[in-house]
């Protein structure tokens, strides 16, 4: 075969072409987050955990390391093999292009090989043996004597002469490691040491030395060619893994370079090997959050916490590193907030609170004291500076134990934002007791937790007191101050405090428009005009300036590094071309993709159709078949992205929507000085409006047809016993910008509950119909839902009688109540849509706060509106929460909201028999003073309802059941007797009565055998087993 001339410039030619160089060749960098997501452990358990299938066993054969030994050599010697066809075809002076091409081509399997490596990375448990030289291909013996000729030149200080041999060498035979190293030193003689570099690490695919690479690594780090040390660093590394220092730099490296997922999964390997290391967990934190990755970093950092404090039970141990005993064996204070600090991110404040008071407990020596775990309060570290009235005598008294102000500071933002708003104000006033210049931080996160839970009062007095001292005010701050006064109703001091802000910063626009909001309120039009035509013109502005912005910066084009050491790889400079990504789709792929994928769907959905009837009418063959083409359909809408965006109350636009020149911002900006210059009279500017360019359909399929399909197949799999894959998908579907009407929520929530009921599973029952409730304020329909929907048993009672159902509704009593009494004391919430009450302080009443899953979801709904306030009092609320107190069978507290709910519908019969049997269980309660009082009214009630109840066949039936179980109650069975045979006698009277529809006759034959029974009447029940209890 004949070959090419090879000259020393070709290789440098192709190694300097472009910065793709470094995606294809390092075998070990970051892809799209997609392929990250796939190839890269997801969670700390894959990553940390100390499994078996992670490292070589000790155990492993010198065969099979010989073997594996073996593998790692091809796969490198297979990238020089690349480089060096690449050269040969870049004879015609396209070397550059070329080799771009061919690491492409490798991209994802190289990446995919490299992390497969990280997994099994070998040689930990047993000494790895120094791998030596290998001897290569055998050598011809023109090529022996050539390379003679060209050391003797060498020898000689013939270099030109010595360079010409070894290039003919290696045109001949590439794989003839001597020449590489020959011509290398030749090079270094010269003095181009960026050549000769290159050509060492030609040599070291060959040579497979790990010493070898680390000293390129070293030497492309001194020539500041980065991208080329970490290739060095990733060849190393496959041929030792065992070089945790060399990890170690390659992670610094990265990291220094911005590199930040090459660093991430670099450290998360050397975790592998030293679980647990602080050095390490310390210089990953940043990165992780830099990625926004707080949940494995919390994972992270939470194995630690539990090793050292497993290990250090004391609280204090011998630190690795210094030899020091120090508090928690090196996991001290700091770890714990850093811990607190990223579960309070997360939002998982039961989690951050405990961190903090077992981490520090533990510090102080006292891990054994766990009975401090069983308060739900924070006595254990109450203050002697702060008083706080705590239970009685017989419980834990306070420990006044001392806690680090930060720590503190932690308890009061995991508090105060998880809801227990008065465990974490009485933390707060202890960190606010401290210097303010020394702890501004802290006052400004405990501001802005206050401010999240809409504690305006309280906000803002910390944020003034920070905007008080030069030395702690700053934009935001006083930006903050302004919104906490207009949120408790101050609107001229918000006014004040944001004139000062535009005056020490005449380019704040966001308080510019804040301000031009006040003025609007305050019908002060032109002063917010003028504002509002400011920030439009600042805003033209800066949109001219960045046109006019050209960024013409370009790779060096004569760098000796492999690659393109200017920029990170993958990023595109501005104002050259970039080169298209060959695993990216073109637009035009993209639709005829989508075109294909249409025509599937609608091929299914025609299927799907067609076996409808067929599966409604239990017909198997059709069910199991309808159930694949569905699943499919399914499926594919649930895995398309454009369904599912984060700003799904903008509704569905279609698969590929034209882009809108005109953002959010702007909108609100033109929209509010059109209204203004209306407002004025001065007509130069038109109202403008948001066109609505939703789409209909996905697929050639309308959304209502998809919503039918959905509910369908979520029935038909909760049949089947899939119940949690059913309750998946339609949870999903809430979250489709597709459906977010007010009434496709509700459709689908009715859906969930449907489910639910099938299942057993009340709980999800009562979590959708409080959805409902919250989203339909003073509306009684969902309440008459979820009423309906426990029905009866073990399980629904249960779930009507949580405490959180039992505090919401009495929430919404009070709010009713207080709607129609006092509407001067509710405010529309915008961002909940919905009333709440407030306090004479302007801020919210704290047992009025609402659960974490009470909040409706403002965003997702377009078609919410403020619900008109009730005029008249809601009998409903009240009843169905003292039924709730009387089922926990809390009779008198059920007597006053069921008397209050008589108060306001006298003529319903289900309140004055819920009074009656709430009279009747007061009055068995051995606590009762009263009882012929009680027993008496109950009686008066069930005649009330017997008035009211109607004379009607089912009527009768119902009362004289309900007359009958209230004597057997109180023990006087010859007037139950009575009633119950009423009952038997009434089932026994309708003509044609099918064993369906006997009504209460077998309640009643129950009752009624149990008190023949108790009475030595046995012939008598049995008689009754046989009539009505027999199958």
């Amino acid at each position: 075969m004949e070959h090419s001339g090879l000259a020393v410039e070709d290789v440098d030619q192709s190694w300097a072409s472009s910065d793709e160089d470094a995606e294809g060749s390092s075998d070990n960098e970051s892809t799209s987050e997609s392929e990250q997501s796939e190839d890269e452990p997801s969670s700390a358990d894959e990553m940390v955990a100390g499994s078996s299938d992670i490292y070589r066993a000790p155990g492993l054969s010198t065969e099979e390391a010989q073997r594996e030994d073996a593998q790692v050599e091809a796969a490198i010697e297979g990238d020089f093999d690349r480089l060096i066809q690449s050269i040969r075809q870049a004879g015609d002076g396209s070397s550059a292009g070329m080799l771009i091409r061919m690491w492409d081509m490798n991209l994802e399997e190289r990446e995919a090989e490299f992390k497969d490596d990280l997994r099994v990375a070998s040689g930990v448990g047993r000494k790895k043996a120094k791998r030596g030289r290998r001897r290569g291909p055998v050598l011809s013996q023109q090529v022996r004597a050539l390379i003679g000729e060209g050391n003797q030149a060498y020898v000689d200080a013939d270099i030109p002469e010595s360079i010409r041999i070894m290039q003919e060498v290696i045109r001949i035979e590439p794989r003839a490691a001597a020449a590489w190293s020959v011509l290398a030193q030749c090079y270094d003689d010269l003095g181009e040491r960026g050549k000769a570099l290159q050509l060492r690490i030609m040599a070291a695919h060959l040579n497979h030395d790990a010493d070898e690479w680390a000293e390129l690594a070293q030497r492309s780090r001194s020539l500041g060619y980065n991208q080329q040390a970490l290739y060095c660093y990733a060849k190393m590394y496959h041929l030792d893994p065992t070089n945790v220092n060399a990890m170690w730099d390659r992670a610094s490296l990265a990291k220094d370079i911005g590199d930040l997922k090459t660093a991430r999964s670099t450290m998360l390997t050397m975790l592998k090997r030293l679980p647990h290391h602080l050095p390490v967990l310390d210089e990953l934190r940043p990165i992780l959050i830099e990625l926004s990755d707080f949940a494995l970093c919390a994972d992270l950092f939470q194995r630690a916490f539990d090793h050292y404090h497993a290990t250090f039970s004391s609280g204090r141990g011998v630190d690795s590193e210094t030899g020091a005993e120090v508090p928690g064996g090196g996991f001290g204070l700091m770890h714990l907030l850093v811990l607190a600090d990223l579960y309070n991110t997360l939002g998982e404040y039961s989690k951050a609170i405990d961190t903090i008071r077992r981490g520090c407990r533990w510090l102080q020596g006292r891990a054994a004291q766990k009975f401090w775990d069983a308060c739900e309060d924070d006595r254990e570290w109450d203050s002697p500076d702060v008083a706080v009235q705590r239970g009685s005598e017989g419980e834990v008294q306070p420990g006044m134990y001392p806690l680090d102000v930060n720590a503190r500071h932690r308890l009061a933002i995991a508090r105060i934002k998880g809801g227990d708003v008065e465990e974490g104000k009485m933390h707060a006033k202890i960190v606010l007791a401290q210097d303010t210049a020394e702890y501004a931080p802290l006052f400004s996160e405990i501001a802005d937790a206050y401010f999240e839970r809409e504690m305006y009062a309280e906000a803002g007095h910390i944020y003034e007191m920070l905007g008080g001292d030069a030395g702690t005010s700053s934009m935001y701050v006083l930006l903050q101050a302004a919104a906490c006064r207009r949120m408790i109703g101050d609107l001229k001091e918000a006014a004040e405090v944001y004139e000062h802000v535009i005056q020490a910063d005449p380019g704040q626009n966001e308080a510019k428009m804040k301000l031009a909001e006040i003025y609007e309120i305050l019908n002060e039009p032109r002063k917010a005009l003028d504002l509002v035509m400011q920030v439009i013109d600042s805003r033209k502005r800066r949109a001219a300036a960045r046109e006019g912005i050209v960024d013409s910066g370009t790779g060096e084009p004569g760098s000796a590094s492999l690659f393109e050491e200017g920029k990170m790889r993958g990023a595109k400079g501005k104002g050259t071309p970039a080169r298209a990504n060959t695993n990216k789709l073109s637009a035009a792929q993209l639709r005829e993709l989508e075109a294909q994928k249409e025509r599937e769907a609608l091929h299914s959905w025609r299927r799907v159709q067609e076996l409808w009837p067929r599966m409604l009418a239990d017909d198997d063959e059709a069910t199991r078949e309808w159930t694949v083409e569905a699943e499919k359909l399914v499926e594919s809408f649930r895995e398309t992205r454009a369904l599912f965006l984060t700003s799904r109350h903008r509704g569905f636009r279609g698969m590929f929507p034209r882009s809108t020149r005109k953002q959010t911002t702007e909108a609100s900006e033109d929209s509010m000085a059109s209204r203004l210059q209306l407002e004025l009279g001065r007509d130069t500017l038109a109202r403008k409006g948001v066109k609505a360019d939703n789409v209909n359909a996905f697929r050639t399929i309308s959304f209502e047809d998809w919503m039918r399909l959905f509910m369908h197949y979520a029935f038909l799999l909760t049949r089947r016993g899939q119940y949690d894959l059913a309750n998946e998908v339609l949870r999903h579907l809430l979250f489709s910008n597709a459906f977010q009407s007010r009434s496709s929520q509700d459709s689908i929530r009715l859906a969930i509950i449907t489910c639910a009921i099938h299942a057993d599973q009340f709980q999800t029952v009562v979590e959708q119909a409080r959805k409902m409730i919250n989203g339909h304020q003073f509306n009684n329909e969902p309440i008459r839902i979820l009423v309906s929907s426990l029905g009866s048993g073990l399980r629904a009672t249960d779930a009507f009688l949580v405490s959180t159902l039992s505090k919401h509704l009495l929430r919404e009593t009070r709010l009713a109540d207080a709607a129609v009494k006092d509407p001067e004391s509710l405010r529309y919430n915008t961002a909940l849509r919905r009333y709440g009450l407030v306090g004479t302080s302007g801020k919210a009443d704290p047992e009025d706060v609402p659960d974490e899953d009470d909040e409706v979801e403002a965003a997702a709904v377009t078609e919410l509106e403020g619900a008109k306030l009730p005029t008249k009092p809601n009998a409903l609320n009240v009843a169905v929460y003292g039924q709730i107190l009387l089922a926990a069978k809390s009779y008198q507290s059920a007597l006053f909201y069921l008397l209050q709910a008589y108060d306001y519908a006298p003529d319903d019969p289900l309140v004055s028999l819920c009074l009656a049997i709430a009279s009747i269980g007061r009055a068995m309660q051995r606590q009762s003073d009263n009882r012929h009082h009680l027993i008496t009214q109950a009686m008066a009630f069930l005649t009330r309802y017997r008035e009211l109840r109607g004379d009607t066949a089912q009527g009768m039936d119902e009362v004289e059941y309900n007359f009958g179980r209230v004597f057997q109650q109180l023990g006087l069975h010859s007037l139950a007797v009575r009633h119950y045979e009423r009952v038997l006698q009434s089932a026994e009277a309708k003509p044609g009565t099918r064993e369906e529809d006997f009504g209460l006759a077998r309640e009643a034959a129950y009752n009624l055998s149990l008190i023949y029974v108790s009475t030595g009447a046995a012939p008598l029940a049995q008689a009754l087993y046989r009539r009505w209890l027999s199958l």
